[in-house]
């Protein structure tokens, strides 16, 4: 099948949208898929507002055009509602080629938290951009739910994984987190807003607190919080030995839609807290024991009090958190990705015969 992917993000930006496309992007070409990718990186870029990591293309509608034109896709697959995605959803409706689209990012929510606006002026842009798609790619069933309350209905899930032979319990530590003060607890993602990492870096607790990863309130939080040991974005290896080091792992988050980094950090034997809300529920579980309450020891611990959950999660068991994280494969996730693909290249086959 030939498939083109058409994204706002893409390298050299860190996040778990970035890897999730880049990891099934080399699985569908290893499957003897032909892949082409529209990125930021062939246009001229601006920083976005506030978030100058995040480059935006500008004016990127007629090289979009004109690439997709020449490789001719069986299926368009538009991962983000930006400036490339609205030009990649142009060019398919214009030409009758089928599309699948992906909701990664709860926009409304995060560009309430920079404009001020409420969520709701938000979500009508969402409904236009994804309306004509044959099918939304979603992260959980609890996100599926979510979309249809906002005129959202035609989802299917697309889950994500860990590579095995990276994320596992049987990594060395960190020589620099080694032999910090425990026990640590461990936070990686984009150091930005709309992670909601205060709640974590103002938690009254004995320990060592680190925060893995670059964004726009790095500098900022630096300086108010000199005690967190802020190490920069890690990768590979050395991000798989920093989960190794920890004790247990902090997600804040309220908005994630997902959370990679939580399967990450389970399949290194490394439990999580975080509040109760979609994804981490869909991940941890309500009562820490899985999304459908059925391992028979908790992996983590979920609450409206962060701190109350890390110190639960402190207790643990790490050998249950690897099993579980160890359960979570890109093969399933690319699966998934290819049936709702084939699904909507088969539909335009089908109405094409008709």
């Amino acid at each position: 099948m030939k498939i083109a992917i058409c994204t706002d993000a893409w390298h050299p930006q860190v996040n778990g949208v970035v890897r999730t496309l880049a990891t099934t992007v080399d699985r569908l070409i290893a499957l003897g898929h032909e892949v082409t990718m529209v990125t930021p990186n062939e246009f001229f870029t601006l920083g976005m507002p506030g978030y100058h990591e995040i480059r935006l293309a500008m004016l990127p509608r007629f090289g979009t055009r004109r690439k997709l034109r020449k490789f001719a896709p069986d299926i368009v697959h538009i991962a983000t509602e930006g400036p490339i995605g609205w030009s990649a959803r142009s060019w398919c409706k214009a030409n009758g080629v089928p599309f699948t689209s992906a909701f990664h990012t709860r926009f409304p929510e995060y560009a309430a938290m920079r404009t001020g606006l409420s969520p709701s002026h938000f979500w009508p842009i969402m409904r236009r951009f994804h309306r004509t798609s044959y099918a939304v790619l979603v992260s959980t069933p609890t996100l599926a739910a979510e979309l249809a309350e906002h005129g959202i209905h035609q989802t299917a899930l697309w889950s994500r994984g860990i590579d095995a032979s990276v994320f596992h319990p049987a990594n060395e530590p960190l020589d620099a987190l080694r032999n910090l003060p425990r026990p640590i607890m461990l936070n990686v993602g984009r150091v930005a807003v709309e992670k909601n990492l205060s709640a974590f870096l103002d938690a009254n607790l004995p320990g060592t607190k680190v925060v893995v990863g670059n964004g726009p309130d790095l500098a900022q939080l630096r300086a108010r919080y000199p005690d967190v040991h802020f190490t920069g974005a890690l990768s590979g290896k050395t991000l798989a030995r920093a989960y190794c080091s920890a004790d247990m792992f902090v997600f804040p988050s309220l908005t994630d839609t997902f959370g990679l980094v939580m399967i990450e950090a389970l399949a290194c034997g490394v439990p999580v807290a975080g509040f109760a809300v979609p994804g981490p529920i869909d991940i941890v579980g309500s009562e820490g024991r899985g999304p459908r309450g059925e391992l028979s020891e908790p992996i983590g611990a979920l609450s409206s009090d962060l701190e109350g959950a890390i110190k639960i999660a402190l207790q643990c068991d790490r050998g249950a958190a690897a099993r579980f994280g160890a359960t979570y494969s890109w093969e399933s996730a690319t699966d998934q990705f290819l049936k709702a693909l084939s699904d909507a290249a088969f539909s335009r086959r089908t109405q094409t015969a008709a």
